[in-house]
C-alpha cells in the first residue's frame, strides 16, 4: 500500500508505504526523499537510473519527497553529493535530532516538523528550470530564459537537482511519458508529444533510465 498526501512545504509531497514484501522498481525523479523506515531514518539521493527495492512484508515507511531543488538546502550540502546514494541522516545532521525522529509517535510529522525548522524558500530560479525541463524545452532554451550560461546552469542544477540540466530534462521527459501511457495514450503518440524522435527513441531511453521496457512499467507498480 503506497499513499501520498499533501504537505505544508511548497513543492514537497508526504508519503506512506507498507510493503507487501514484493520488489518494486524506483524510477528517478528529480527528487530527493527524507524517509523514516521502521525506526531508521535516511536521505535517498537523486536516482540517475531505476532502483530495485525490496523490504520485509508489513515493514512501514513515511517520507517527505522533495521536488524543484528543494531537498539541498533543507539537507545542508550540495545534492550531487547524494546522488545515487542512500545516506543515514546522521551523517548530516546532529544525532539528537534524528533521534527524535526515529522514535517519534508520528514520524511524518516529525519529520515534516524538522524540515520545518531547517526551510529555505525555494529560489525562484530553481523552481523555474524545474518547470521548464519538465514542459520538454531544450537546455538552451532554459539557460536563455534564465539568463543563465550553460556553464552556470549545469552548476547550478546539480548543486540543487543533483546531475546536470540534460539528464533533468531526460528523467522528467520519461516521467511525463509513462504518465501519459498510464492514461491509455499509445507509444507513438507518447513518444511525439514529449519530444522523442521517434518510439524507439522512447525504448532506448526507457530501458536506459529504468532498465525495462516501457510496457514493463505498465504491467507493475514503479
Amino acid at each position: 500500500m503506497y499513499a501520498e498526501h499533501a504537505s505544508v512545504l511548497p513543492h514537497v509531497v508526504a508519503w506512506r508505504s507498507v510493503s507487501s514484501g514484493t520488489p518494486h522498481r524506483i524510477l528517478p525523479d528529480g527528487c530527493l526523499d527524507l524517509i523514516w523506515h521502521e525506526g531508521q531514518v535516511f536521505v535517498a539521493g537523486p536516482d540517475t537510473v531505476a532502483e530495485v527495492a525490496e523490504s520485509a512484508p508489513g515493514s512501514r515507511s513515511v517520507a517527505l519527497r522533495f521536488a524543484a531543488g528543494t531537498g539541498a538546502a533543507v539537507l545542508g550540502l550540495p545534492a550531487d553529493e547524494l546522488t545515487d546514494l542512500s545516506v543515514p541522516l546522521t551523517a548530516l545532521w546532529p544525532a539528537a535530532d534524528v533521534r527524535r525522529i526515529a522514535e517519534a509517535a508520528d514520524p511524518l510529522e516529525a519529520l515534516q516538523d524538522a524540515a520545518l525548522r531547517r526551510w529555505r524558500e525555494p529560489d525562484p530560479a530553481l523552481v523555474e528550470i524545474a518547470a521548464r525541463a519538465r514542459s520538454g524545452q531544450t537546455v538552451d532554451a532554459i539557460a536563455a530564459a534564465g539568463g543563465l550560461s550553460p556553464r552556470q546552469l549545469q552548476r547550478r542544477c546539480r548543486n540543487a537537482f543533483g546531475y546536470g540540466p540534460k539528464t533533468l530534462s531526460r528523467i522528467l521527459r520519461l516521467q511525463r511519458a509513462l504518465e501519459m501511457a498510464r492514461r491509455g495514450r499509445g507509444l507513438a503518440e507518447v513518444s511525439a508529444v514529449t519530444g522523442y524522435a521517434d518510439q524507439a527513441h522512447l525504448s532506448r531511453d526507457t530501458r536506459a533510465l529504468a532498465g525495462v521496457p516501457m510496457r514493463a512499467l505498465l504491467t507493475t507498480a514503479s
